[in-house]
């Protein structure tokens, strides 16, 4: 198994009292809704409830649309084996990054280079495929995210116009809507060394955004100002992203069972 990245803050140390009478509650609805096959592991349960402030009608609802998503959207959670070869060259290419490091508020923080990849060669379907596998380990690892939250930051170097094309407004869409129902809330998002026409397409972002969503965009043109150990590449002194590839790619590879047994927990759609 992939061991957890060290922490600069301190975990949580007690659970809020009302977990287990939640988990009862949100079992019992789960099966008398048996067409979200959810799983059921217990800290998996708890990463909604935590992100839902344990309100169990919020959390009922999320867990729903989560399901329904997975299951709707087979071109990120099907056919999840990291030895594909477009899954293997996306993730030696390191388009989705979690930092070792958290923030002096215990958000996890993800480096998302949204040009890495070539546009003419691999589809955005699989690195958003790849990003959600990543993604998915990370709260394995991390279970506190899901309470404290997520900082994106989005290295917008090397933009091209192909890159720009493959965000299709249907497409731009749907990844807002699953970071909002991914259990693990996205607390800013950042986009460093801005190109001056970023704004063309983050309007568009911002169309399916909520209020509170879009108020969390920042855009600077130049590095993050992100209080963590920042890779190399951005300026700081830690890992490069090519350490941090390679980290992530080996955690995804090791976890490979993971993924072939978690593909099977989708909604049943009629």
């Amino acid at each position: 198994m992939f061991p957890p990245p060290k922490m600069n803050c301190k975990p949580r140390t007690s659970e809020s009292p009302q977990r287990d009478s939640s988990l009862e509650s949100i079992n019992k609805w789960l099966e008398e809704n048996p067409n979200i096959n959810a799983c059921r592991d217990e800290n998996h349960l708890t990463f909604f409830l935590r992100s839902c402030k344990y309100d169990l009608e919020k959390t009922k609802k999320k867990i729903k649309s989560f399901y329904i998503m997975r299951a709707e959207r087979t071109e990120w959670f099907a056919n999840r084996d990291p030895f594909l070869p477009e899954i293997q060259e996306l993730l030696s290419i390191g388009v989705f990054l979690p930092l070792e490091e958290k923030d002096d508020l215990c958000r996890q923080v993800v480096i998302i280079r949204t040009s890495a990849h070539n546009p003419r060669v691999h589809s955005q379907n699989n690195v958003f495929k790849v990003s959600k596998m990543i993604l998915d380990l990370l709260l394995r690892s991390e279970p506190e995210i899901s309470s404290t939250g997520i900082v994106a930051v989005f290295d917008m170097v090397g933009v091209e116009l192909g890159h720009a094309l493959q965000l299709t407004p249907k497409l731009i869409k749907r990844s807002v809507d699953s970071w909002q129902v991914y259990p693990c809330k996205p607390k800013m998002l950042e986009f460093v060394n801005a190109p001056t026409h970023v704004n063309f397409v983050l309007n568009t972002f911002r169309l399916f955004m909520t209020t509170k969503m879009r108020s969390r965009i920042v855009v600077r043109k130049g590095t993050s100002e992100t209080n963590v150990k920042l890779p190399r590449d951005l300026g700081g002194t830690g890992m490069s992203y090519k350490e941090l590839a390679l980290k992530w790619k080996t955690a995804v590879e090791q976890n490979a069972d993971y993924f072939a047994e978690y593909e099977k927990y989708k909604t049943i759609l009629k």
